[in-house]
């Protein structure tokens, strides 16, 4: 029997798809024997596999894998992403842009630059936001390049963006990658979850813990640190230690989604898109060799029928298979961490994919596994720190994207009245009336998303400030005017220099024919 304080040897993931295999791939490039990392899936359970797209954190992850970036995008049939264009979400015909990077720059003057911003439109002197932001800009014009950082003064310096990329592909990728490292996979479905019950103070510190995992061909694959990735089972994390889940569906109602590939249409776009229907909204994702479709809707408002024709019926190209049916329950479990057993990916929580996060969701609960990595004795001060850390995080994207549905007014179905007339998290209600009042924005821990994001979703649903701030007046008209044209004509330049993004696709990571 080990004691508490020695180290542990064995990590098991419990389940594959992006959650298992992004978990080995990030443990096999910080573990070295003596650990031990084995990964058990089932060819018979399929996954989920529908998170293609990211946001710039998943650089950071693939850093942290040791990724190729070109190489990781070939395998995967990936293309980059500048941002979500967010259509009919304020009102029916509404169209605005949620990019990556910072809008406008940095000045001496002393508030941030959207608050000068606000000062000009009040006087009919400012562009769009977009014109403000170079990831905006470059979308709107399909253009596409990487960061130059040798050009620390130009916006150029510093591009931010993620990818888009077949989540299947990327599991399979990750496989290889991690059993290169030495990863040892078995197939298996796992039919009972064994926990030690030895008697004794000795044993305290065990009691409960998972023992191992017992398969359906009779093997038993003990460990002493297990991951759970298996999705909405919750084999482990729930099914064996009863965690408990918290609800969050009386603020996200969404229930369900359909999900089908198409066939590319049109120009290769360097975005998202996100187009609200009547009770629900319809995701967009071009690849190189397809496009990802899916449809996220309230069951109680709308039947699976319905939702798959309204689906199919706004494709741009025909469709490659038939619509497949995915239910969800929004919230999270009471504690990522329990014993021996963290629960990684949709076994720890679930957050529809409106701002394709759930990537993101993954990676922090393995990098802060990393830096929470325990001995055998799981100190418990450790655990409750990764559990705060982690409930601050989805409650953080939570609040971000309930701000989406609240902030909508449209009167054309019940299904957005109900979501404009809800009770929202008093967090969020402080940061919209904050917002709302003088157009301050704050920053807080466990954020993901920066003010600027919050800018522009506010910004693009219609809510604008009752009044500016003062100390923007400290600067005259004229010049605050001339500071804003500064930017905007820098942008306007920095893009004309770019190329077009399937052009620097094609040249970058094999564009498929």
């Amino acid at each position: 029997m080990t004691q508490p304080g020695a180290p542990l040897r064995k990590v098991v993931i419990v389940g594959g798809g992006a959650a298992g295999w992004m978990s080995a791939a990030a443990l096999s490039a910080v573990l070295k024997p003596p650990y031990e990392i084995r990964l058990v899936e089932s060819d018979e359970i399929g996954i989920v596999g529908v998170g293609e797209a990211t946001i710039p954190p998943i650089r950071v992850f693939n850093g942290l894998a040791k990724l190729d970036e070109a190489e990781f995008l070939k395998a995967t049939q990936g293309t980059f992403k500048l941002g979500i264009e967010f259509v009919n979400w304020g009102r029916v015909g509404d169209r605005y842009f949620h990019g990556f990077g910072g809008i406008g720059r940095e000045t001496l003057w002393p508030v941030e630059f959207w608050h000068y911003w606000h000062r000009m439109r009040a006087l009919g002197r400012a562009l769009p936001l977009d014109a403000y932001a170079l990831s905006n800009a470059a979308a709107q014009a399909n253009r596409f390049m990487l960061p130059r950082p040798e050009m620390k003064n130009s916006p150029l310096g510093n591009i931010g963006y993620a990818y888009h990329f077949d989540a299947a592909r990327y599991a399979q990728y990750l496989r290889r990658v991690s059993e290169s490292r030495g990863v040892r996979r078995t197939e298996g479905k796992v039919v009972q979850v064994l926990q030690h019950t030895e008697p004794g103070a000795q044993h305290a510190h065990v009691q409960g813990h998972v023992r191992g995992v017992q398969l359906a061909s009779g093997e038993v694959i003990e460990g002493d640190l297990f991951l759970d990735c298996s999705g909405f089972q919750a084999l482990l994390i729930e099914q064996a230690l009863h965690t408990g889940h918290e609800d969050w569906s009386h603020w996200l109602p969404c229930d369900r989604a359909v999900a089908v590939p198409s066939a590319p249409h049109g120009p290769l776009l360097p975005y998202t898109r996100s187009t609200a229907h009547r009770a629900g909204w319809q995701w967009r994702i071009p690849l190189q060799h397809r496009v990802g479709n899916g449809h996220v809707y309230c069951s109680q408002h709308m039947s699976d029928d319905e939702a798959a024709a309204t689906l199919l019926q706004h494709l741009d190209g025909p469709a490659l298979a038939d619509p497949r049916l995915i239910k969800f329950r929004t919230g999270m479990r009471r504690a990522a961490w329990k014993g021996n057993v963290v629960a990684i990916g949709l076994a720890a929580g679930f957050i529809e994919p409106l701002e394709s996060t759930a990537l993101h969701l993954i990676q922090m609960g393995v990098a802060k596994l990393i830096e929470y990595f325990p001995h055998q004795g799981f100190e418990p001060h450790e655990v409750a720190e990764y559990n705060r850390q982690s409930r601050a995080r989805y409650e953080s994207v939570r609040d971000f994207i309930v701000l989406h549905y609240h902030l909508n007014q449209r009167s054309d179905s019940p299904f957005w009245q109900a979501c404009a007339a809800m009770s929202i998290p008093p967090d969020l209600r402080r940061r919209i009336d904050l917002y709302a009042a003088s157009g301050r924005l704050v920053y807080e821990e466990g954020d993901l998303f920066r003010e600027p994001s919050w800018l522009e979703v506010m910004e693009g649903q219609n809510l604008h400030p009752r009044h500016g701030l003062a100390l923007t007046e400290l600067q005259s008209a004229d010049d605050t005017a001339n500071y804003l044209k500064g930017i905007s004509d820098t942008i306007a330049q920095c893009v004309s220099v770019m190329p077009p993004h399937e052009e620097f696709v094609r040249r970058y990571c094999g564009l498929a024919g």
